[in-house]
């Protein structure tokens, strides 16, 4: 499933970076913090690979056209 949204794609890349441990567990918070303790690695790569070009900023928003 590819992210939603640009602050997703953004959260799940820094879970990633954490797990690979290119990046210091204890830098995540909020919703990056979660995904990394529930998620895959396979599953963070698919969601931190999602092309950022027509996606919201956040969930709540509809993209700009």
């Amino acid at each position: 499933m590819p992210a939603r949204s640009k602050v997703q794609q953004e959260a799940a890349g820094a879970a990633l970076a954490a797990k690979r441990g290119k990046r210091p567990v204890s830098s995540l918070q909020g919703a990056s913090k979660k995904m990394e303790q529930s998620m895959t690695e396979d599953e963070l790569k698919e969601f931190a690979s999602t092309k950022r070009k027509d996606l919201p900023e956040s969930i709540g928003k509809k993209p700009k056209k």
